[in-house]
């Protein structure tokens, strides 16, 4: 059972960076110096966090709390209207009822929503925050309560969703650099349409300027973040470039800006031979531009969100059961061509299918540490990142 709450943004509150995530997602598992855990707080030192254990034993269930899954979600861009179905797949193999509590960039709005939750008992609750730091003490309550919290990259959460930052940002970079030196080895202008205001997504622009910047001939002539990460901030950002630099040749970010930007440079009629746009998350639209002859969007990173929706649904179930679930988990970077994208359609269209294959499971997922009801008080209030040293 499916149902949705729907809310209208208040005037003047505009999308919060935070709505990323996924641009996809961000960091996640090396930590550092064990901290104890607060009663209250959760785990908030750094620490290292070992590999999920599948066979670790099973505890009491959490009582007291309704049969059902809440996906609090940000905006309704493709990357999270993908975990969305992933979730409601999950819960409707484990027979939650599932809901939508949809923001819409509202960060006030969330918080009333996930407050709401809270006070239905609702068992579980997976969050895209618009802003992780005012949402963060109704996530507290909800763990502390016993629900099962997963968030889309920021803490507190039983478990965290994240990418390794830099590995996903170098893949998209490479991409790019083995196109520069084959078509665009005299000049290659470049835009990077980034999000450095968030800690968590820097890592993979760090990673692509340490491509690009020894490449003969690359100049990256805007290195920029979007006002909104969606597509209408990516075409008034690209609009404004193609004033001063008119002749583009790489666009590199999020699916979600780059193809506003791609819009943006179709309708300044500024399309170039050999030209270059990539992003990250494997957005169905950036796959149709994969897919369409002649388009300039030659490259996508996914971080396949249907996939990693299902199985925090999975965890959110198994939760409830008393079982133990990971604390953390990556979802890993895949480089999509058109070589690949049909496996990887079949794939996200069947999530089920991708999470009960263990070998087909793990080209996709990482898991990390463990943690159950009893044990929730060790929840991770830290931003974690698997790449950190």
């Amino acid at each position: 059972m499916t149902s949705q709450i729907v809310g209208q943004p208040k005037d003047g509150v505009g999308p919060n960076v935070w709505a990323v995530l996924a641009s996809g997602l961000m960091v996640a598992s090396l930590t550092f110096g064990a901290g104890p855990a607060s009663s209250e707080q959760g785990i908030t030192t750094p620490r290292l966090i070992p590999a999920y254990n599948r066979y670790a034993a099973p505890c009491r269930p959490p009582e007291g709390l309704t049969k059902s899954l809440a996906f609090a979600q940000d905006n309704e861009r493709d990357f999270m209207n993908g975990v969305s179905f992933g979730l409601s797949m999950a819960a409707k193999d484990r027979e939650l009822r599932y809901q939508v509590a949809l923001a819409k960039n509202d960060p006030q709005l969330m918080r009333d929503q996930v407050e709401r939750l809270r006070k239905e008992r609702v068992g579980a609750v997976v969050a895209a925050p618009v802003d992780a730091e005012s949402l963060a003490p109704s996530l507290q309550k909800l763990i502390l309560g016993g629900s099962y919290v997963g968030t889309v990259v920021p803490p507190p959460a039983v478990t965290i969703l994240n990418a390794p930052q830099y590995e996903t940002g170098k893949a998209l970079a490479d991409a790019a650099a083995a196109h520069i030196r084959k078509h665009l080895p005299v000049k290659a202008n470049v835009v990077l349409l980034t999000h450095d205001s968030l800690e968590f997504l820097a890592p993979r622009f760090v990673a692509m300027r340490d491509v690009l910047r020894n490449i003969p001939g690359v100049a990256i002539v805007a290195d920029i973040s979007p006002t909104t990460v969606d597509q209408v901030g990516g075409y008034a950002t690209m609009s404004t470039v193609l004033l001063a630099t008119p002749h583009v040749h790489v666009v590199l970010g999020a699916d979600t800006v780059v193809l506003g930007a791609l819009k943006a440079t179709r309708a300044a009629g500024k399309l170039l031979p050999n030209q270059f746009f990539g992003g990250i998350d494997g957005e169905p639209e950036a796959v149709k531009e994969l897919k369409a002859s002649g388009s300039p969007y030659r490259a996508s990173i996914s971080l396949a969100s249907p996939i990693f929706g299902y199985a925090m649904g999975q965890h959110a179930a198994d939760w409830l059961e008393g079982k133990s679930i990971p604390q953390a988990m990556d979802i890993l970077p895949r480089a999509l061509t058109r070589e690949t994208i049909a496996q990887y359609e079949a794939d996200v269209a069947n999530p089920a299918a991708v999470y009960a294959d263990p070998s087909r499971r793990d080209l996709y997922l990482r898991m990390y540490g463990n943690i159950c009801y009893e044990t929730r008080h060790n929840y991770l209030n830290f931003p974690w990142n698997s790449e950190r040293e």
